[in-house]
């Protein structure tokens, strides 16, 4: 994935105005929002005001979200998780008053999915990985065919429990852990943010004594135990704020853009 320098922004951007236009070109580049096959609908879902001098971020774009950056005064709304998901929806009810909000605020709306989970700057799994210090990273977490997240190794070995302790300070959420593993250690790692359980038989073949993933699923509870692996369950939520934080301080790095982080928790 080819990096996009501050040398390589266009002339017309400004510091600390930048055309929209050129903003979404720089997010389309830069992420490589064609990249990877996503339900989602990657890249500027609402067009609104034609200069961006402020952005809000968050992790879903939900009313709550979207009044929020209109009444922070953001000209643009970046997420991870957007308003399409490959279906048509009708202009009703809660998506109506969604779109209403944006664009009664003349609100730009970028999304990020499987892009910035596996953006290797700034994604959640990349940002994860260096906060918990991994070496030796190598892909791991296959996405129709493309590997989106990490696995590496701590520089020491830790017990499950102060592992998970770990996470907790990390993303402020207590976590739920599966101890299926062989050995109530950790030392080598798969990560993959948001909903990865059923990545345990990826992890089992790769040699991992553990897993780090968002939301759990009953589908795939059996398997940490019956493969051996151990799984730290650290919120779907919790687990997909680094990217879109990440992503701000890149722009504000580049551009000069003032930004602000719309947190709306779900617990989940």
């Amino acid at each position: 994935m080819s990096d996009v320098s501050a040398s390589s922004s266009p002339a017309s951007l400004t510091r600390g105005e930048v055309p929209r236009d050129a903003l979404v070109a720089w997010l389309n580049t830069y992420l490589n929002v064609g990249a990877y096959p996503d339900p989602s609908l990657n890249g500027l879902q609402i067009s609104g005001t034609d200069v961006i001098r402020r952005v809000a971020v968050s992790v879903d774009t939900s009313l709550k979200t979207l009044q929020h950056a209109a009444d922070s005064g953001a000209d643009l709304l970046i997420a991870h998780h957007g308003l399409f998901w490959g279906q048509p929806l009708a202009v009703t009810g809660p998506h109506r008053e969604r779109l209403r909000t944006a664009l009664s605020a003349d609100l730009n709306l970028y999304v990020s999915h499987i892009p910035l989970d596996a953006h290797p700057e700034v994604g959640n799994n990349a940002m994860i990985a260096r906060a918990l210090t991994l070496q030796n990273l190598q892909p791991f977490g296959n996405w129709q065919g493309q590997k989106i997240g990490l696995a590496g190794e701590l520089p020491f070995e830790q017990t499950l429990q102060d592992f998970a302790d770990r996470v907790q300070k990390l993303t402020g959420e207590i976590c739920l852990v599966h101890g299926g593993g062989q050995s109530p250690t950790v030392r080598r790692l798969g990560v993959l943010s948001g909903g990865g359980a059923g990545s345990v038989a990826e992890a089992a073949a790769m040699g991992l004594d553990t897993l780090l993933t968002g939301e759990p699923e009953h589908k795939h509870f059996h398997d940490a135990f019956e493969y051996g692996v151990n799984v730290v369950y650290a919120g779907h939520y919790e687990t997909e704020v680094f990217g879109v934080r990440a992503l701000a301080a890149r722009l504000e790095d580049e551009f000069g853009l003032a930004w602000q982080f719309l947190h709306h928790p779900t617990g989940l």
